[in-house]
C-alpha cells in the first residue's frame, strides 16, 4: 500500500508543479521493465536499457513500482515522451530568432525530467545551456539550441523504443 501512496503523491506532485504534463492512464506493464529481476552485472546493460537511457535510472523509477501493476515507468516515460515533444517543437521555433529566456527555460523544464528518465546526455547538454545562458553567455546560442534538440530527439527515440517494445 505503500508503493502506491507514494505513486498518488509522485503524480500529484508532478501534475501540480507541471500543469503541461497530463499522465497518461494506466497501461499494461512492459514485461522487461515491470520485471522484478534483479540488474545484470556492469559487464552487460538490462535488457530495457535503451541506448541513451541510463539503466541506473531506469531501475530507480522501477523501485517505485516493482511489480508493474501500477504502471508507473510506462506513464511516467508516456508523459516525459509527450512534454519532451511540445518542448523540443518550441525550440524549432526558437531556431529562427532565438530568445536566450525562452531556450534557458526549456533547459531548466527538461532537465531534471530527462535525467530522472536516464537521458543524461540531454539532462547534461540542458545544465550546460542553462548554466551559460544565466551567466549571459549567449554567443552560442544557435549552436546550444542544436544540441538540445539532437540530444532531444535521441533521447525520444530511446523513449519510445521501450515504450513501444
Amino acid at each position: 500500500m505503500a508503493g502506491v501512496t507514494t505513486l498518488k503523491r509522485a503524480e500529484a506532485a508532478t501534475e501540480q508543479s507541471h500543469p503541461e504534463i497530463h499522465l497518461a492512464p494506466r497501461a499494461s506493464t512492459i514485461a522487461e521493465m515491470s520485471s522484478p529481476t534483479p540488474t545484470p552485472a556492469p559487464s552487460g546493460p538490462p535488457a530495457a536499457a535503451k541506448p541513451g537511457l541510463d539503466p541506473q535510472a531506469l531501475a530507480r523509477l522501477r523501485e517505485l513500482d516493482p511489480d508493474g501493476r501500477q504502471g508507473v515507468v510506462p506513464r511516467v516515460l508516456a508523459a516525459f515522451e509527450t512534454s519532451l515533444a511540445r518542448m523540443l517543437t518550441q525550440l524549432q521555433v526558437e531556431r529562427d530568432e532565438p530568445d536566450a529566456a525562452v531556450v534557458a527555460s526549456v533547459a531548466h523544464m527538461l532537465k531534471s525530467s530527462s535525467a530522472s528518465v536516464g537521458a543524461a546526455a540531454l539532462a547534461s547538454t540542458c545544465a550546460d545551456v542553462e548554466r551559460r545562458i544565466r551567466q549571459g553567455d549567449v554567443s552560442s546560442l544557435q549552436r546550444d539550441i542544436g544540441r538540445l534538440i539532437t540530444d532531444g530527439e535521441d533521447a525520444l527515440v530511446a523513449v519510445g523504443a521501450i515504450l513501444r517494445a
